[in-house]
């Protein structure tokens, strides 16, 4: 997007399911994504905000689900979205060190938006999620401010960039420059067609592992780069995955589980030091919050058609990953240390 080249424009093609139009989490009607990038020198860094529907999203919530693959991580909110089934705010992406400020942002936000809230009806659960973008980043310095958070919301759009930008301009994902990357997919039901994207910030992975549809793209580089990595896999990633397929909390949790799949297909085997978080949501079934009846009427999935649907989440995971890779660009960040964008190398893989 954004007239950027995407993997799919080097004849990569992942997976067998259709693309949605724009091969986006924002292929699903509501979802929006922006960002602020903070990019001089030294400082790599920025936030992303994914909003869930164009509404007002404490009034109405979306039902969700979490699973952590590895908990190295230290995102805010997932508790009461495991406890509750449901998300009420942007879902906010930042660095490591900055998530109590991204916090603050986003209830700046929803405390304008909702006059309620702590008044004449309950608190509010922001969600934030977090990678470390220290190797590119000064992250000490701490420059991410709630402007920033407040500016990402604001801004959110259909079309956004991906790779170097938002909560993706520090990152490293395989031994290359990561970030910001998302895809979608079709999921015919019924004779209708519905979607699922996902949006991941990819900050994983030891460089020689990166797979590229099977390829070990990650040998080759290594052997172009003529150096060694010995880097365990330290990174993390957020994966967030959206759909307007009626769905369950408990099934969403399983969609969820299935992202670990696409995860793996591009080189990780889920480290040690690795936060792996997934964050899924559906647009339909929205839970009013002032919903008045007893009992409410809600459609669900099959359990027996869900099969299409983890089919979804792995492709769509997987090739966000690379779509993070190839748009981000060759960077120089702290300390004179550097990450290639696999644009340097692709050519040379095919």
């Amino acid at each position: 997007m954004k007239n950027q080249k995407r993997i799919r424009d080097y004849d990569i093609s992942i997976g067998r399911m259709s693309t949605g139009k724009l091969n986006s989490i924002t292929d699903v009607a509501g979802v929006k994504v922006g960002h602020v990038t903070l990019n001089d020198g030294e400082l790599k860094t920025g936030v992303t905000a994914v909003l869930p529907h164009d509404g007002n999203i404490f009034k109405n919530k979306v039902m969700a689900a979490s699973y952590v693959i590895n908990g190295f991580g230290k995102s805010i909110g997932l508790i009461q979205v495991d406890e509750l089934g449901t998300i009420e705010s942007p879902i906010v992406l930042t660095n490591t060190l900055s998530i109590g400020t991204a916090f603050d942002g986003v209830l700046d936000y929803m405390l304008e938006q909702n006059q309620d809230i702590g008044t004449t009806t309950g608190t509010i659960n922001p969600i934030v999620c977090e990678c470390n973008d220290g190797y590119l980043n000064s992250i000490r310095n701490r420059k991410v401010e709630k402007t920033h958070v407040l500016g990402a919301i604001k801004n959110a759009d259909i079309e956004f960039e991906e790779g170097s930008v938002g909560a993706g301009t520090g990152m490293c994902c395989l031994g290359l420059k990561g970030g910001i990357g998302t895809s979608s997919r079709i999921v015919p039901l019924d004779n209708e067609n519905y979607t699922l994207g996902s949006l991941v910030l990819s900050n994983f992975g030891i460089g020689e592992e990166l797979l590229i549809n099977g390829i070990k793209a990650g040998e080759k580089i290594k052997s172009l780069l003529s150096k060694k990595s010995g880097e365990g896999d330290k990174g993390s990633i957020i994966i967030l995955l959206a759909t307007d397929i009626p769905l369950s909390e408990r099934q969403l949790k399983r969609i969820c589980k299935r992202a670990v799949v696409g995860l793996s297909r591009t080189g990780s085997f889920i480290g040690n030091g690795s936060g792996d978080i997934v964050i899924g949501f559906t647009t339909a079934n929205k839970i009013d919050h002032y919903e008045e009846k007893a009992i409410c009427d809600m459609k669900v999935l099959s359990d027996n058609k869900i099969d299409w649907i983890f089919k979804a989440a792995a492709e769509s995971v997987e090739e966000a990953i690379l779509n993070s890779l190839i748009c981000a660009d060759t960077t120089i960040g702290r300390d004179e240390h550097m990450r290639y964008s696999l644009k340097e190398f692709i050519e040379d893989l095919l």
